[in-house]
């Protein structure tokens, strides 16, 4: 579960984050990071960004961490080696400036080639924990993910994914709330059938677009799809 570098410069490493490892600790378990895989090859991290208090008062420190994706969730993402960097890069992704495109595998056949999911999302217990578009309680938060159909199947479709958001497991939820949830979802599809070949979740972050804090203009970074992507694909096309 080594990262592999994309991209660094003085200002930002682009990192494509391997399924299976976590961003950064939960407070809850004991296992590797980005974040500790990030402090060993970049030990000036230190201090850079804003650490987060838990609700039990934990304290995590996530050094240069913008942004974050699933533990389950592979793929490019940006991180900050600055604290100006940090700021420049945080506002992006907050006024929604930040271009993101994914790439999943879906149960059923969805035969509209283009579409968007608005639904409002929020905690489905009260919160942490799953999340919800249909049974939330307390605050919903506005959330949108725009799509497109690459490939259509009897049983699963592929999917390119434009979250116009940022919620927490916005696209797994927006997908299992239109009754496509993304194939081998533990959390929101536990009772589905793994197919495709997946054992882990099939969502994958493709590409980030954004403003380099030094040039100023815009740049797009991406991750190859892994090989599970490139196989399954293979094998709905072929159905």
């Amino acid at each position: 579960m080594t990262p592999k570098i994309i991209h660094e410069d003085d200002q930002v490493i682009i990192i494509d984050k391997p399924s299976g490892l976590s961003v950064h600790a939960d407070g809850r378990h004991e296992r590797p990071t980005l974040v500790d895989w990030l402090l060993e090859k970049y030990p000036d991290l230190q201090g850079v960004g804003e650490p987060q208090t838990l609700a039990d008062g934990t304290v995590i420190d996530r050094p240069g961490i913008v942004h974050r994706i699933d533990r389950e969730t592979s793929g490019v993402m940006v991180v900050a080696r600055t604290l100006e960097t940090y700021k420049f890069l945080k506002r992006q992704f907050h006024d929604r400036e930040v271009l993101k495109v994914y790439r999943a595998f879906v149960y059923g056949p969805i035969k509209d080639e283009r579409g968007i999911i608005d639904k409002p999302i929020g905690s489905s217990h009260g919160g942490t924990g799953p999340r919800s578009a249909l049974h939330g309680r307390g605050e919903m938060r506005e959330a949108i993910t725009a799509y497109r159909v690459m490939v259509c199947g009897k049983d699963s479709s592929y999917v390119e994914v434009f979250p116009k958001t940022g919620r927490t497991h916005q696209i797994r939820v927006h997908f299992s709330a239109v009754q496509h949830p993304i194939v081998c979802d533990k959390l929101y599809a536990p009772r589905r059938p793994s197919i495709l070949g997946f054992d882990r979740l099939a969502l994958h972050a493709l590409s980030l677009t954004f403003t380099h804090p030094t040039s100023g203009k815009r740049v797009t970074f991406m991750a190859p799809l892994p090989p599970d992507f490139v196989v399954a694909e293979k094998e709905l096309r072929n159905e």
